[in-house]
């Protein structure tokens, strides 16, 4: 059997993916031009960085490898400021959030890339629905065991990284009274869900050279796990948030996976057994539907303990307070004070969104207001 070898890589370095929304100006109708992106950036040497995604209204932001998540910010202001010199003469806007508001599903082309059209091929109209935008979050891992626990440690923490991102609460022009719609687009993939309950990588490999061997995945890039392993990359990748609408909070999602790997690691507060799933799929759709405001149920210890309710707020608090011991350096600290902030007012993006609608009325004013935030926003450690 070939084997699927995990690339070492320096452990809890983080790297994002941002998924964002490319806007014609007088509209804010998703545009159809990113296919032009990489001859536009071509001079600023960031064409692996910047590149078109499966939508033509869709472009990907992806950063380089950092150790701290203020690193992080930094690279991301400057791949901003590329990307919006690149599009600005073309009438083009650019915004975050996890979904247009109300652009129609029919009205969007997909990109003319071979791998997105075997996507579109083998999805049908699924593939047109991933007009959805998200962030992902890279973690370094050192082995594939260690990647393995990581994946199965994050998904106890699914409904915080939905709750705390979540930014679409508008699609196809109805708020759906969900805090992130998108996720559960996302959801509907065949290959969608959880990895496999298996705590060594030598038996996620057997299970990985199965399925390809009948044909149902080609490479991992079929997995359309919440929360996957990326041996080539050497590292576990969080896929379940809402593109932000500023880049700020993109790297306060990722200070948090960072704080929370060195956690789940040196300590390994879980058993991986046969029930470590069994409330996944409620927990999940608790964070989806009511954002902060929902609650999730808590597994009782050793199976003995019958299992608890909680606010998803309150249990974000308590998993902040216990992170602070892992805090490295003030930026950490800073951070982690501000994702209390957020999860003691309830205010995530969703929240921003409708309340921005209440106020103006308009979903095309809502696209606006999500353009200019996203380009104009000034990230800083002061988070003002």
């Amino acid at each position: 059997m070939n084997t699927l070898p995990f690339a070492s890589s320096m452990p809890f370095s983080l790297g994002i993916k941002l998924e964002l929304q490319l806007l014609k100006r007088e509209t804010y109708t998703l545009a159809t031009d990113a296919h032009e992106l990489p001859a536009r950036i071509a001079s600023h040497n960031c064409q692996t960085q910047i590149k078109p995604e499966i939508a033509l209204g869709m472009v990907e932001m992806k950063s380089g490898i950092h150790a701290r998540a203020d690193f992080l910010m930094d690279e991301l202001k400057e791949l901003r400021n590329v990307l919006i010199k690149s599009v600005q003469r073309t009438n083009i806007d650019v915004a975050g959030g996890g979904a247009h508001s109300f652009q129609c599903l029919s009205d969007q082309r997909h990109t003319p890339h071979l791998y997105f059209q075997d996507v579109h091929e083998k999805y049908g109209y699924l593939a047109r629905t991933c007009t959805v935008f998200g962030q992902h979050i890279h973690v370094g891992v050192a082995n594939g065991d260690d990647a393995l626990y990581l994946t199965h440690g994050f998904a106890r923490f699914v409904p915080h990284f939905i709750a705390l991102s979540a930014a679409s609460p508008f699609y196809k022009g109805m708020d759906t009274s969900f805090d992130s719609s998108r996720s559960n687009v996302v959801h509907t993939f065949p290959l969608a869900g959880t990895v496999p309950l298996v705590t060594r990588w030598r038996d996620f490999e057997s299970c990985y050279h199965e399925l390809r061997q009948i044909g149902i995945i080609r490479s991992m890039k079929d997995f359309y796990w919440d929360v996957r392993p990326k041996p080539e990359w050497g590292t576990v990748e969080i896929r379940v948030c809402d593109t932000p609408l500023t880049l700020d909070h993109a790297a306060l999602l990722a200070c948090y996976a960072q704080l929370m790997a060195r956690w789940l690691l040196a300590e390994r507060p879980f058993v991986i057994n046969d029930d470590f799933y069994s409330l996944y799929q409620v927990n999940r759709f608790e964070a989806s539907r009511h954002g902060l405001n929902g609650e999730i149920t808590i597994p009782g210890e050793d199976r003995v303990a019958p299992p608890s309710k909680q606010s998803i707020f309150s249990n974000v608090i308590d998993c902040l307070n216990n992170l602070k011991r892992y805090a490295a350096n003030e930026v950490d600290l800073l951070f982690l004070r501000r994702l209390r902030q957020i999860a003691y007012e309830k205010l995530n993006d969703a929240w921003r969104l409708r309340n921005a609608f209440k106020q103006r009325g308009s979903l095309n004013d809502v696209m606006q207001l999500s353009s200019r935030l996203w380009m104009t926003h000034t990230p800083s450690l002061n988070f003002g």
